[in-house]
């Protein structure tokens, strides 16, 4: 296919498409708006998936047309470069005046451009890109801009420390992972992948991240005080601890399950949150009892038994997706109750079959492990709940760990409106679609394993 070929083709499955999307009498013709309204339910969504599919393969032209730019706009050509020729400072500003975006989109152009490009030698032979899986991903239209940049920026980071065959398996694997979930999943993926791929590195990014922390107040026009917060991942581990354990006991009261309050809490999410923050600041003030939901708050710390002993490697405090070094993490154990992720044995009965309904605090502790927050979507794990796959009553479903599943309110009841399937191991869980999602029912995989290497093959777990 030529240069234009891809584009050309996308517009022909798009007129199509859109064409089949419509009524067969009585449709407007020449009015855009009209005809959108006028789109079937089905025929919406494929001309919606064929937009994107266009819009992707348009950026991917978009990049090599930005990388050329900034070829031509080099230092080595002066003031004869291509984007000062044309009135502009550096070619990212020129991406961005012709694009109508921001900077930072133009700089991602470019960026992702470049990184995708191929190369040439001294001797003008023609060379692979740097990264050839996420070039092929983003040529073939698979790939967004955002996801490209997120994975290259990343390898590029840890290129001179990171070993290559390693290096080029995560690469190919994250490219997998970027086409079956989101740009905020994909974004946890390349953070834990960069710490595997630069295990050194991990502390020097941390006393980066604190150096940057900071915490700024002011009052507006109107009366409301603003605060903003940067922190690093140690510093936000007990704020968002706390704020969460009070959150959660607010929006546990609202269950209608129980008996309805005198007054409905009508509160949005934001402002449970503020109401929050006041009240652990009233506490610190003065207050001489323990605001409940805070007893039972802790901030848990997860790595491996080897990592603890030796410092060295990572580890993760659940609710944040940026790794901390060992060092951090022995650091924060020796200044609070520190929960390790050692599950099982005869200490702690994981396994309680039909002898008890819900879960037990060791039992989340082991599902969030395996899930690493809600199995499906990825949502924080400070707002998901253990379910059973079996149900409890209709299906004399056991409270084990493989018939248990960390699931956010949203996708808990999605599963079951649309009939979805869920397989679980002590180490992964598998979501199989219904039929009319997948004919195929091909199973997903969720929870922490969608992160994982194969050593052997460099294949994503999934």
């Amino acid at each position: 296919m030529d240069t234009l070929g891809a584009l050309e083709h996308d517009l022909d499955v798009l007129r199509a498409e859109w064409s089949g999307a419509l009524p067969a009498f009585g449709a407007h013709s020449g009015d855009a708006q009209a005809e959108v309204e006028q789109l079937s339910d089905a025929g919406l969504v494929r001309v919606t998936d064929r937009l994107a599919r266009l819009r992707r393969d348009a950026d991917a032209l978009l990049t090599r047309v930005a990388a050329e730019v900034a070829r031509r706009s080099g230092p080595e050509y002066g003031e004869a470069g291509l984007a000062k020729a044309h009135g502009f400072h550096n070619p990212v500003r020129l991406v961005a005046a012709a694009t109508g975006g921001s900077r930072g989109d133009a700089a991602r152009l470019v960026a992702v451009g470049v990184a995708t490009a191929e190369r040439q030698s001294f001797s003008g032979e023609r060379l692979p890109s740097r990264h050839p899986h996420v070039a092929g991903a983003v040529a073939a239209g698979r790939l967004s801009v955002d996801a490209a940049s997120a994975i290259t920026s990343m390898l590029d980071r840890v290129a001179m420390r990171a070993d290559p065959t390693l290096a080029d398996a995560t690469e190919s694997a994250l490219v997998g992972l970027a086409c079956r979930v989101p740009l905020e999943v994909l974004h946890r993926g390349v953070r834990e992948a960069e710490a595997r791929l630069d295990a050194d590195g991990v502390e020097p990014r941390e006393e980066q991240l604190r150096a940057e922390r900071s915490l700024t107040i002011r009052e507006d026009g109107n009366g409301l005080v603003h605060l903003h917060a940067r922190l690093d991942p140690e510093s936000a581990a007990p704020v968002k601890a706390a704020i969460e354990a009070l959150v959660g006991d607010a929006l546990r009261r609202r269950d209608r399950g129980r008996a309805a309050p005198a007054v409905d809490d009508t509160r949005t999410i934001p402002q449970v949150q503020a109401d929050a923050i006041a009240a652990i600041c009233r506490h610190a003030l003065g207050c001489e009892q323990t605001i409940a939901p805070l007893a039972k708050a802790s901030v848990i710390v997860r790595m491996d038994l080897d990592t603890l002993r030796d410092g060295i490697g990572h580890a993760r405090i659940d609710g944040i997706d940026q790794p901390i070094s060992a060092g951090t993490a022995r650091r924060m154990s020796a200044d609070a109750e520190l929960i390790p992720a050692v599950f099982g044995g005869d200490s702690l009965p994981l396994d309680l079959g039909r002898g008890a309904r819900l879960f037990t605090r060791a039992q989340r502790l082991a599902l969030g492990e395996r899930d690493g927050g809600c199995a499906s979507c990825g949502q924080n794990i400070g707002y998901v709940d253990a379910h059973h796959i079996r149900w409890w009553e209709r299906d004399t479903g056991p409270t084990d760990l493989s018939n248990g599943v960390m699931l956010c309110s949203f996708c808990h009841h999605r599963i079951h409106r649309e009939g979805w399937d869920i397989r679980a191991t002590r180490t992964e869980v598998w979501f199989i679609p219904p039929p009319h999602v997948d004919p195929d029912q091909r199973p997903r995989l969720g929870g922490r394993a969608r992160f994982e290497l194969d050593p052997a093959s460099g294949e994503a777990a999934a």
